[in-house]
């Protein structure tokens, strides 16, 4: 079983639409998902109860119980348990942090959500976690404020594509406890998704292949 975990220390990120989503995009390719709901404000499983199909799993945990349910999740066949946390430090993000094979760090296109960023790198490049950084809420256009949001993101660390452009599909995919790929699989936010998984794949991969010569090291 594969665990990524969407992480940040600011609220407001999209950690939980991104999520949501994904985890529809993934299971439409074989994978059985479970997402973990770690925040207290409980979006995803809000999002499960309107959801009609019972075809990804959710469950809420806490930091202490989640070592428990990875392993429960794992002997149940489970192949990518997604965690989503609070947009603030604490034991929960810690925790998600400490556990997962890749962290996805959310970011607008804001001063604010760079600096919550730029602190949420430096507590996982503290515990020499793996972390990609994902362009979220990006305006249509290749403007000079996001072509200087796209560097001060690499800065920081390896930043995902595609990136994440505003579209109204993904929080009406969620208020109907769907995701994209479903609301409306021909159109742009769909592609983006799934492209957005593969990207994500294809770095797990990665992930898992770099870990023993890390150990080794």
């Amino acid at each position: 079983m594969r665990t990524i975990a969407f992480v940040g220390q600011k609220g407001g990120s999209g950690k939980s639409t991104i999520a949501s989503s994904l985890a529809v995009a993934a299971q439409a390719t074989g994978e059985k998902v479970c997402l973990i709901d770690m925040d207290p404000q409980g979006a995803l499983a809000n999002w499960a109860r309107t959801r009609a199909a019972r075809d990804v799993a959710v469950v809420a945990s806490g930091a202490a119980r989640l070592p428990a349910w990875l392993a429960f999740l794992e002997r149940k066949g489970v192949t990518l348990a997604i965690l989503d946390t609070p947009g603030a430090e604490g034991a929960a993000s810690s925790g998600a942090m400490q556990v997962a094979d890749l962290n996805i760090v959310p970011s607008r296109p804001s001063l604010f959500d760079l600096r919550a960023s730029a602190r949420t790198c430096a507590a996982l490049e503290e515990i020499e976690a793996e972390f990609v950084l994902l362009l979220n809420q990006r305006p249509p256009g290749q403007t000079a404020q996001v072509q200087d949001c796209v560097e001060t993101l690499e800065e920081m660390g390896e930043l995902i594509s595609p990136g994440i452009l505003m579209r109204g599909d993904y929080q009406e995919a969620a208020r109907h406890g769907s995701g994209v790929t479903e609301l409306n699989p021909d159109s742009a936010a769909a592609e983006e998704m799934r492209g957005l998984w593969e990207s994500i794949r294809g770095r797990l991969a990665r992930a898992k292949a770099e870990r023993p010569v890390r150990a080794a090291a």
